[in-house]
């Protein structure tokens, strides 16, 4: 396992992603709900900048990996799954929005495993739509984790909820683009007609 500042940035990711859901199980006297949704949104914002970062360092570096090409996506699958079902128990989030936005993670990732074995793992490669959705899910979530107004004129919570189902949609949207492209070499591997 190749070792670099980029995989660390992965792997702070990672590691993050329980404070972003522990930090609601801490005593109410502890920190109060106000202070655990801004913590939780700090943490989360962080996390999201290392996604950004990380990819940027690989590049410009040249440390590029299949490791960190696997280790990534996984990072993200896994914070927006871990925030998506805070936000769930919190009442904040629709659980059937929750269910389509994970449950495409995982068929999409299960199709880019498949692709890979069968040797096409261009056909299913991130494309444009996919990281919109992605760019609009960072966004959302963080202002439904903070949850309060804004300077008292941003309602955080209806501008999250609003870009958490324009996400939904571009989750959909993005769901059948990719096994759009597949299924030719479905059908082909299947020996369907």
């Amino acid at each position: 396992m190749p070792f670099n500042i980029p995989i660390l940035l992965t792997w702070l990711r990672v590691a993050l992603i329980p404070l972003v859901v522990g930090v609601y199980y801490l005593p109410t006297p502890w920190l109060p709900l106000s202070d655990r949704n801004l913590a939780a949104t700090l943490v989360f914002i962080v996390a999201a900048i290392t996604d950004w970062f990380d990819g940027y360092l690989a590049r410009r570096w040249n440390q590029t990996s299949a490791f960190g090409a696997f280790l990534d996506p996984v990072a993200d699958k896994l914070m927006v799954a871990g925030a998506l079902l805070v936000l769930v128990q919190l009442g904040r989030v629709n659980a059937v929005l929750a269910f389509i936005i994970v449950g495409r993670e995982i068929t999409i990732s299960a199709l880019r495993e498949w692709m890979a074995e069968i040797g096409a793992r261009k056909s299913v490669a991130v494309s444009s739509l996919g990281k919109i959705k992605t760019a609009v899910q960072m966004v959302a979530i963080p202002m439904l984790l903070f949850h309060d107004p804004l300077f008292t004129v941003l309602d955080m919570h209806i501008a999250g909820e609003i870009l958490l189902w324009i996400a939904g949609v571009l989750t959909v949207w993005s769901m059948f683009y990719y096994l759009r492209r597949a299924w030719p070499l479905i059908k082909e591997k299947s020996g369907a007609v």
